[in-house]
């Protein structure tokens, strides 16, 4: 084993590395919402600009995830010919419709509504790789999480006895769960022919494109008049690069419960820093917002918690 192998298996990196990435993902979320009054010069955009803004970020994004992944591999990392087909069913699910449907729904929903309901993906991945794709077998335990994830999106649209979920909002950012869900079971087949990496980078720039050209078809404008508004949108980008390419190389050094067991502070860091970041009136009281949270990253813990067997003095996870 070297030192950079030991050094990625480090747990004291690995929690690190984790949790950087999920705080990386969690302030997605504010940061978007403040790109819309800096670069769309409102708080709920027309969807044209919408979409352009969200193209731009992606393409830039799939940029970034090539170079930095590239530098690491010193050579130059193009997907092969007979995968290109699997880049652009990619950028369908992850970007295309994925961004399309969180952009336009988190214009409609508070920072903190939007953060909550997009964790919802986790519980949308098992049951599409269980029940459409035959990945993996149902369990109670996997069920019991579902539950757990999904009474939180609920509750979080409770306003006393009073179900209050829009649906160009709220609605749409349970779409785009969904669809980030389809991704993330599609890369997991297609990464046995192609670099997961490679895959995401490329579907980015590709989906990246397709948004930019259908904002600009549909008149959507940005403006760059400041350079907090360039700041917001390289930050976007670069933290989609980063935090990819970093939880990627924790992926393949270590066992994925290890790593994934993380992903429930992504709700956590998004509702933090959605309430330091933005002014926004939320309808969601603080004791719902809490218990919410409390559902959802149970139901997250639950899913990605695997209990280590050791075997003849070796471990089988």
């Amino acid at each position: 084993m070297n030192k950079k192998t030991k050094l990625f298996q480090n747990p004291f990196f690995v929690a690190i590395g984790a949790l950087l990435c999920c705080a990386l993902w969690g302030s997605a979320t504010p940061f978007i919402k403040t790109g819309y009054q800096l670069i769309l010069k409102t708080p709920s955009p027309n969807v044209p600009s919408t979409i352009l803004f969200a193209g731009c970020r992606f393409l830039l994004a799939g940029f970034l995830t090539i170079l930095i992944y590239s530098i690491a591999r010193r050579k130059f990392l193009f997907p092969k010919k007979e995968n290109l087909g699997k880049v652009a069913i990619m950028s369908v699910f992850q970007t295309t419709l994925q961004y399309t449907f969180f952009y336009i729904g988190l214009a409609n929903t508070s920072g903190v509504k939007g953060t909550v309901l997009s964790a919802s993906n986790a519980f949308f991945c098992l049951l599409i790789a269980s029940l459409l794709f035959r990945q993996e077998k149902l369990s109670f335990k996997k069920i019991f999480a579902c539950i757990l994830g999904f009474g939180g999106i609920i509750l979080v649209n409770l306003n006393g006895l009073d179900f209050n979920m829009n649906f160009l909002g709220d609605g749409f950012v349970i779409f785009s769960a969904i669809s980030a869900a389809a991704a993330s079971v599609l890369i997991k087949r297609y990464g046995k022919d192609e670099d997961s990496v490679v895959l995401s980078g490329y579907q980015f720039m590709l989906g990246g494109l397709v948004l930019i050209a259908a904002g600009l078809l549909f008149g959507g404008t940005m403006s760059f008049d400041s350079l907090a508004g360039v700041g917001v949108l390289v930050y976007l980008a670069l933290l989609s690069a980063i935090a990819f390419a970093l939880w990627g190389v924790l992926l393949t050094h270590n066992p994925v419960s290890k790593v994934t067991i993380y992903h429930f502070t992504v709700p956590v860091f998004g509702v933090i820093l959605s309430k330091i970041m933005l002014t926004e009136q939320s309808r969601v009281s603080t004791l719902n917002l809490l218990l919410t949270l409390l559902l959802v990253c149970a139901g997250i813990i639950l899913l990605n918690f695997k209990k280590e067997e050791k075997t003849h003095g070796q471990e089988k996870l």
